[in-house]
């Protein structure tokens, strides 16, 4: 039986008052861990919580572990479920997004371990290959500042535009330097981008979210990142503190395995890529 749980508003709210409840009724430090009892993973749906119940499915019993996943569908709840202790750990994002995160927020998390890489995609209904684009046509770009600064890098690299010296992990379209085929820009948040591409001329999209909308990277993305020396690693990450919980650690060991490996080179063909 999968241990799979769909997120609710309503249970974290509800889990996050109980937990506060119980804290000030205990008269324990709010420091304190508490490592008993399953582990709860915060993930989005495609391919991060998919990789999380094979592991529950087929390993975790054997190394002892009692793992739970909860899904969630945008990049900023399953943060502040760690942050707040509703979950124990999430998996879904990359160092740039995470480092962006606690810097606007305020949060304590901190990574464990680099799982996969998927690589971000350029991808249209209207033309085959990037250079087609007209003149003047439309293109959608996540909308946080580490995706948006990600989809224009992959534009440069693809020849559509360049950017202005020092242009770093915070670029926008305000930064771009040379725009041959003044290219305009849609930002839309990140999970609405396949969605985008009835409304575009093309779309920069999350590869979990194009796997999502029944895009396949490796084969439709009309420009497509590369993996080597890519900083966009996915990550295990928990709040500060808990890197050394057991269950963390068994966790850490289990998607780094061999058989996750071999797990995700057949899934996804590509689309997804293991980083160990």
């Amino acid at each position: 039986m999968r241990n799979t749980v769909k997120f609710t508003t309503a249970a974290l709210a509800a889990g996050a008052l109980a937990l506060g409840l119980t804290a000030c009724g205990s008269g324990k430090s709010s420091a304190s861990h508490d490592y008993s009892g399953p582990l709860v993973v915060a993930a989005t749906p495609v391919p991060h919580a998919e990789v999380l119940n094979f592991v529950e499915k087929n390993l975790a019993k054997k190394a002892g572990l009692d793992l739970q996943v909860k899904e969630f569908t945008d990049y900023i709840t399953p943060n502040t479920a760690t942050e707040d202790g509703s979950v124990g750990a999430n998996y879904f994002q990359t160092k740039p997004y995470l480092d962006d995160f606690n810097k606007k927020r305020g949060t304590h998390l901190v990574s464990v371990v680099g799982v996969h890489l998927e690589p971000l995609g350029l991808y249209s209904h209207k033309v085959k290959k990037s250079g087609d684009l007209k003149n003047g046509a439309t293109i959608a770009v996540p909308n946080d500042a580490d995706n948006e600064s990600r989809a224009l890098k992959l534009l440069v690299a693809g020849g559509l535009i360049t950017l202005k010296p020092g242009a770093g992990s915070q670029a926008t379209p305000e930064d771009i330097a040379k725009n041959p085929k003044h290219l305009q820009f849609k930002e839309v948040e990140a999970a609405q981008t396949p969605r985008s591409l009835e409304d575009v001329d093309a779309a920069v999209i999350n590869g979990n979210y194009a796997i999502s909308a029944g895009l396949k990277p490796a084969k439709d993305a009309v420009l497509l990142e590369t993996a080597k020396d890519n900083p966009y690693v996915n990550l295990l990450v928990v709040k500060k503190g808990n890197e050394h919980d057991p269950r963390v650690e068994k966790l850490a060991k289990l998607l780094t395995s061999p058989e996750v490996k071999k797990f995700i080179e057949d899934k996804y063909q590509g689309s997804v890529i293991p980083s160990f």
